[in-house]
């Protein structure tokens, strides 16, 4: 399987996750989950999945500090509908790192472990996104904006030739190389992490 090399270098966000200590499938329920897994999640990588993953990434460091975040306690609230935009987008991103599901999630296991409604969309609020933990009921709102990176300028003539089917193979190639070329820029551009990423906590 081949894939920009950048994927490799955005860090992994560390978690507990109970369940999956308590049936066996990671010693001590501790494990990470990667960026390249959120791509293959959403099937592609994009400036959205991006800022799902790092507003996932930044609120988990806010809401817990230096503890490890416990996956499958923790609320997700959407400011949008779940059909509006790309907010499936980011909630799928972002509930996969947490843990988190709406109705269908898993029941759990004699009124534990539960991964069911935790997923709410359509709630007023400041931001995009807000964490909520169960256990504490501490939250942190989350918004992203990566207008501060901008696309090449070649990148919107040679997506229109891509659409319309004029795209010759290697103009594809380039496309899609600028493409990550931006997605790599807001991955790895850590000191604007701040910049694109406002966090409120309470």
């Amino acid at each position: 399987m081949q894939y920009p090399v950048f994927f490799n270098k955005v860090p992994s966000i560390q978690l507990q996750d109970p369940l999956s200590n308590f049936l066996g499938a990671f010693e001590e329920g501790k494990m990470e989950i990667s960026y390249i897994e959120c791509v293959k999640l959403a099937g592609h990588s994009c400036p959205t999945v991006a800022g799902a993953y790092l507003m996932a990434l930044k609120g988990l460091e806010a809401l817990y500090g230096d503890q490890l975040p416990q996956r499958g306690s923790i609320h997700i609230s959407m400011r949008d509908g779940e059909e509006e935009g790309v907010t499936g987008v980011i909630c799928n991103v972002i509930s996969f790192i947490a843990g988190a599901n709406g109705a269908s999630g898993f029941k759990g296991l004699n009124g534990n472990f539960s991964r069911n409604n935790l997923v709410s969309y359509n709630v007023p609020m400041e931001g995009e996104v807000k964490l909520t933990r169960l256990d504490t009921d501490e939250s942190v709102t989350l918004s992203y904006n990566p207008s501060m990176i901008p696309a090449d300028a070649m990148m919107q003539p040679l997506m229109g030739k891509c659409m319309q089917g004029l795209a010759s193979e290697g103009e594809k190639k380039q496309f899609g190389k600028l493409w990550q070329e931006r997605v790599e820029k807001i991955l790895l551009g850590t000191e604007n992490w701040d910049k694109m990423i406002t966090i409120n906590k309470g």
